[in-house]
């Protein structure tokens, strides 16, 4: 139960990260921008890891030996590419205008990585819709955190999140390795 929480925190850190960006660029619209970024980034961080879950179940027979390192290497690398990320501008300093078009895209794009992450679930003895849904839901706050964080302190914080998110599934990653 502590490891999905604690992945459902790591993986929603690029969500809060876009929703902090979002919240200092749109700070007079936080309550509605709030509550479609919530919906979208909760939504699909919970829908990606059930992806990612069920195409591990579809070849986890095949590659059973080499489970262990390729949940690794898939959490490693996500985790990388969020450090990495965190020391690069975001995409929404160019947003003027948020539409459900550009929402759908962002919340695409933050949660490809859950997907990844969604193959170490069959690695763990947890119901995977329970997995989904805290993952969801833990990005749905922490979406709505990052605009109101936003609106009020600006973009200072959000490097950091995708880095300690990052760092975060580092450590998942080695944990899955070695235990």
């Amino acid at each position: 139960m502590v490891e999905i929480f604690v992945l459902a925190v790591a993986l929603s850190m690029d969500a809060f990260a876009v929703s902090i960006g979002l919240g200092t660029k749109h700070n007079d619209k936080k309550l509605s921008l709030g509550i479609i970024a919530s919906l979208y980034f909760g939504f699909f961080q919970g829908v990606m890891p059930l992806i990612g879950y069920t195409a591990g179940l579809g070849v986890f027979e095949w590659i059973e030996i080499y489970a262990n390192w390729i949940a690794f290497v898939l959490l490693a690398f996500v985790g990388g590419k969020m450090i990495y990320e965190s020391q690069c501008e975001g995409i929404e300093e160019n947003i003027a205008k948020i539409t459900h078009k550009l929402m759908f895209i962002l919340a695409i794009a933050t949660s490809i990585d859950a997907m990844a992450a969604g193959f170490s679930l069959t690695l763990l003895a947890v119901n995977p819709l329970y997995a989904c849904f805290i993952i969801g839901f833990t990005t749905f706050i922490f979406s709505w955190l990052g605009i109101i964080v936003g609106a009020k302190s600006g973009a200072y914080l959000e490097s950091k999140a995708e880095l300690l998110g990052g760092v975060i599934l580092i450590l998942i990653a080695f944990k899955i390795l070695i235990f």
